[in-house]
C-alpha cells in the first residue's frame, strides 16, 4: 500500500547546473534535474534513511507509510520554501537514479541541503566522490561547503574523514563545514 504525495516539486532549473566532475563521472554518475516523475523514487528514498527509526516503532505498515508521507512532504516543502534557488538533483548511475543532490551556492559558502544515496549503492564510494567533487568546486571559488548532518548518522564518520569540522552544535544536528583552504 503506498500512501499519495500531493507536492509541488520544483521546475528543473535551465539556468543552473552541476555536471559530474572527475571523482563521481569516474563511478558512472551523472545529475539531471528533477521532475514530478520522480517523487516515487524520491519518497522511496527518504523512507530509506529512516528505516532505522522506524524499525523501532511498534506501529503497522499502513502507519509508516502514512507518517513517512507526512515527514516527506513537510521536509520538501521546507527546503523548497527556504532554499528557493537551490539545485534539485536526481543522482544517477548508468542511467538509473541512485539517489538525491540538493545543492544551494550562496555567496559566502556552499550549502548541501541533502545528499542520499539508495542502501544498494552506499558502502561503494559514491559519496566520497561525490562530496570530493563539491568541495573541490567549492575550493575553485573561495568557498566552504556545509552541511546539516544528524548526530547519529552513520555517514558522520565520512564528513570527519574528508575534513568536515563541526562549526555550530544545532541539537539533533552538527552544522558542519569543510573550510576554504585560501
Amino acid at each position: 500500500m503506498t500512501t499519495a504525495l500531493a507536492i509541488d516539486l520544483p521546475m528543473p532549473q535551465t539556468d543552473k547546473s552541476l555536471a559530474p566532475r572527475a571523482r563521481a563521472a569516474a563511478r558512472g554518475i551523472t545529475y539531471r534535474a528533477l521532475h514530478s516523475g520522480d517523487l516515487p523514487f524520491l519518497a522511496s528514498l527518504y523512507r530509506s534513511t529512516r528505516e532505522a527509526e522506524l524499525a523501532r516503532t511498534p506501529w503497522t505498515e499502513a502507519n509508516k507509510q502514512a507518517f513517512i508521507a507526512m515527514q516527506f512532504e513537510a521536509q520538501h516543502r521546507h527546503y523548497q520554501e527556504h532554499y528557493p534557488d537551490a539545485l534539485w538533483l536526481v543522482i544517477e548511475r548508468d542511467a538509473r537514479p541512485v539517489g538525491r543532490l540538493y545543492l544551494e551556492r550562496w555567496t559566502r559558502e556552499h550549502r548541501i541541503i541533502d545528499i542520499a544515496l539508495i542502501p544498494e549503492v552506499q558502502g561503494q564510494g559514491l559519496g566520497s566522490a561525490v562530496l570530493q567533487d563539491l568541495m573541490e568546486e567549492a575550493q575553485e571559488v573561495g568557498k566552504a561547503l556545509s552541511i546539516h548532518v544528524e548526530k547519529e548518522n552513520p555517514a558522520m564518520r565520512l564528513y570527519h574523514r574528508l575534513g568536515f569540522e563541526k562549526r555550530e552544535d544545532k541539537g539533533v544536528y552538527d552544522l558542519m563545514e569543510h573550510p576554504c583552504q585560501t
